[in-house]
């Protein structure tokens, strides 16, 4: 887990409980951690990702890395288009990876930004999402799904805002590029009872797409077999 406060990356024992200290630290000056809140792991090529220094950066930790130790490789400059990258997610497979962008108070839009999953430096993504008909204010957790080649992000709406219009979930494919829409739409609303969603999870065995609401505080769970 990314710890913000501490500015570290804290790992545990997957099935730790209670009280239990973490197995490895990875903190201190060396690291650059600066400003982290989420990350994800690539169990394939033993990786954690982690936007750092406000969302200008993504630094890339070895995945048994611990102590004050550098990133592999960084994820920095003006051609990344980096501004305000808040939330990761790996596709392994298709050695893709996929970073959500919170807009600014001015322009109110935020994207999706993809990379090749093994960009250094300061790398051009392969592709952007963002605009008004992608419908994207901030990214806020991901999921990438492999097999369909696609990404599942929350789109949680205005930071402020309790309930805010035009929340949703958001299904795209790693290979869209522009302003496009999403290709599958789960809005939050009356239907979906929704309101605020924040995380997402894949049940790919029984077609499932798990849904951390911040408003309703509960987790929703929706039969969604159209993109497994």
């Amino acid at each position: 887990m990314a710890n913000g406060h501490a500015e570290a990356i804290v790992i545990f024992r997957g099935g730790a409980d209670g009280e239990e200290p973490p197995i490895r630290i990875i903190q201190g000056p060396k690291t650059l951690l600066d400003g982290v809140d989420r990350l994800d792991v690539d169990v394939v090529h033993d990786e954690i990702f982690v936007p750092a220094k406000r969302g200008e950066q993504i630094l890339v930790f070895p995945r048994k890395a611990a102590g004050d130790v550098a990133s592999v490789r960084v994820i920095e400059g003006p051609d990344t288009q980096l501004r305000g990258s808040g939330a990761v997610a790996v596709d392994p497979v298709n050695n893709l990876l996929v970073v959500g962008l919170t807009g600014s108070q001015r322009t109110r839009t935020g994207g999706l930004v993809t990379f090749s999953r093994t960009a250094n430096g300061n790398a051009k993504p392969v592709g952007v999402i963002r605009g008004p008909k992608s419908g994207i204010i901030r990214i806020n957790q991901m999921e990438t799904y492999p097999p369909r080649r696609l990404v599942i992000a929350t789109q949680p709406g205005e930071l402020d805002d309790m309930e805010p219009e035009g929340a949703f979930v958001g299904v795209w494919s790693v290979d869209d590029n522009g302003d496009v829409p999403p290709r599958w739409k789960l809005a939050a609303g009356p239907k979906s009872t929704l309101k605020k969603p924040r995380g997402v999870v894949l049940d790919p065995k029984n077609k499932e797409l798990i849904i951390a609401d911040m408003r309703l505080n509960a987790v929703l769970t929706f039969y969604f077999p159209e993109i497994f």
